[in-house]
């Protein structure tokens, strides 16, 4: 009986020391939110200050329209202040965001994309889901009480709006559209006693150049004259794979996060890829260097990159990163990106979009909502699309008789109607409804990354002189799933990860909670055996 006693007095106290760090726990630390809901007004009276996370490519005129961009929007709603922090890359905006979930500093309103949002709605109610906000009658798209001009949701471009939608909900909105594009020096390609065909193929750039390897005996090369050649490049290696796979009809994943990447058309495409790689015909980005650096330089006849990175490219090229006196004068030709199947051509849709985080103050997100809101209107639109190939996102903007003037001078000086930059974007408006958007899920960042690597990983070793035969990819497989953990991924992305987005992981408090008691529990099993024993050795 005084054991039981005892036994109950003890049990008492880790129950109480559990029960107060349960408590503790649920008070400070817990991830998850409260879901958002609508405030039935915005509160004008009080002060509020946001967070823009934003990106641009070392772009002044881009950095000065986001400032200008809250300076205008500041002025229609003066008890709203935003502070912008700019990036440079997309993926450190992302490592920022991970890292800050943990503490609950996420900003308010970030330039992201879909495959990161994916990641971070393992936050239970992080990202606040805008199909709501979008109708809501006061404050959504075009609603009443906006101060100014938005777009309504009809006025978004479709495709552009659904990239947005995953896990049955809209987690972003559209900033700005664009595709990747094949910048060409069209003097080299007729030197070679080759004609551009209409639509370009992926045989016709490789064997174009293969034919441009030729060298003179001092080991210039004929076509340029230069001792440094690359005839292809390319910028994005992870679109390189997902478009040609695409293009073939090929397996990359499942709307369900169903990985199948490692099938025997990517093998087939790699062997191809490794030809050419061990010539020296074709190289990328991570291995050499920029494509418009070498373009510009008349050391590269097929460069391709984002229609975003048309300011770049070409002999006038407003934004060329090289010395002037390196520098070879050519004719520029913008084209959609080669293709297997001229007659059903497929390109990936890419750029920014924007995603609002949830607050414990619904009015900081209201806040926030009409500030992302505010970046749609035309004035921003068009504005931002100016500055690069970049495309508008609503029909409202594109449209517009600012922008169709702005496109219809295409060619009249080298700055802002540089014909390049018109050119690459008019090649995205005319071909919209020939983009796709990759599944979005989580780790669908992780497989992105992983169909890249692939590509880099072969060339890089045929160009170590090694072997690229079945042996080979078979471990290339395995280092790469092993590399981006698709192996944990694969397959848990179905009804699961679709009840997680909903559900959110369990909040710290019940986490605690269970480990207490299983503590809790395993104390008891200790002492009661511990007192069984010494209650034994007594009696002996």
């Amino acid at each position: 009986m005084m054991i039981w006693n005892k036994l109950k007095s003890r049990l008492f106290l880790l129950l109480l020391m559990a029960g107060s760090v349960v408590m503790m726990t649920g008070c400070h630390g817990s991830k998850g939110m409260e879901a958002f809901v609508i405030p039935e007004g915005f509160d004008t009276s009080k002060e509020y200050e946001i967070t823009f996370w934003a990106k641009n490519d070392t772009n002044k005129t881009q950095t000065d329209i986001y400032e200008q961009a809250i300076a205008d929007f500041e002025a229609i709603y003066p008890n709203i202040k935003v502070n912008l922090r700019l990036y440079t890359d997309y993926g450190k905006i992302y490592n920022d965001v991970i890292t800050n979930i943990s503490t609950n500093t996420t900003p308010n309103v970030c330039i992201t994309y879909p495959d990161h949002i994916a990641t971070y709605l393992q936050g239970m109610n992080l990202v606040v889901p805008l199909e709501e906000l979008f109708a809501n009658a006061k404050y959504g798209l075009g609603g009443s009480e906006v101060r100014f001009d938005a777009p309504t949701k009809e006025e978004i471009i479709p495709q552009f709006l659904e990239e947005c939608a995953f896990d049955g909900h809209y987690y972003a909105i559209p900033y700005m559209r664009s595709t990747e594009a094949c910048y060409i020096n069209k003097t080299y390609v007729e030197k070679l006693g080759y004609t551009l065909p209409d639509k370009l193929t992926w045989d016709f750039v490789w064997e174009v150049s293969e034919v441009a390897m030729a060298q003179d005996a001092d080991g210039n090369y004929l076509v340029n004259g230069q001792k440094v050649l690359i005839p292809f490049i390319y910028k994005s290696t992870d679109n390189m794979m997902i478009q040609m796979l695409k293009q073939k009809g090929a397996g990359y994943s499942t709307q369900d996060g169903e990985m199948l990447l490692f099938n025997d058309t990517t093998k087939e495409l790699l062997y191809t890829i490794s030809k050419h790689a061990r010539t020296k015909a074709f190289s990328t980005f991570k291995i050499s260097s920029y494509p418009a650096n070498f373009l510009n330089a008349g050391q590269c006849i097929f460069a391709v990159d984002s229609t975003a990175g048309a300011t770049w490219m070409g002999s006038d090229a407003p934004l060329c990163d090289i010395a002037e006196d390196k520098i070879v004068e050519f004719e520029t030709v913008v084209m959609p990106i080669p293709q297997f199947d001229t007659e059903n051509p497929q390109m990936i849709s890419q750029g920014p979009s924007m995603c609002i985080f949830n607050k414990e103050d619904s009015q900081e997100v209201l806040a926030s909502w009409l500030f992302a809101q505010y970046m749609l209107t035309n004035e921003v639109q068009i504005a931002y699309a100016q500055t690069e190939g970049y495309v508008p996102v609503t029909a409202k903007a594109q449209g517009s008789e600012v922008y169709q003037d702005y496109l219809s001078r295409c060619g009249e000086d080298d700055e802002l109607y540089y014909s390049i930059k018109i050119q690459a974007s008019e090649l995205l408006l005319d071909n919209i409804d020939r983009t796709f958007m990759t599944p979005v899920f989580n780790g669908s960042t992780s497989l992105r990354d992983a169909a890249g690597q692939l590509i880099e990983n072969t060339v890089k070793s045929v160009r170590r002189n090694q072997s690229v035969d079945e042996a080979y990819f078979e471990k290339l497989y395995s280092d790469i799933t092993a590399l981006y953990r698709l192996d944990q991924l694969n397959g848990q992305n179905g009804s699961l990860a679709s009840e997680k987005a909903e559900l959110g992981p369990l909040p710290m408090a019940a986490k605690v909670l269970l480990v207490s008691l299983a503590t809790v529990w395993m104390l008891i099993v200790i002492y009661v055996v511990s007192q069984a024993l010494k209650s034994k050795r007594n009696q002996q």
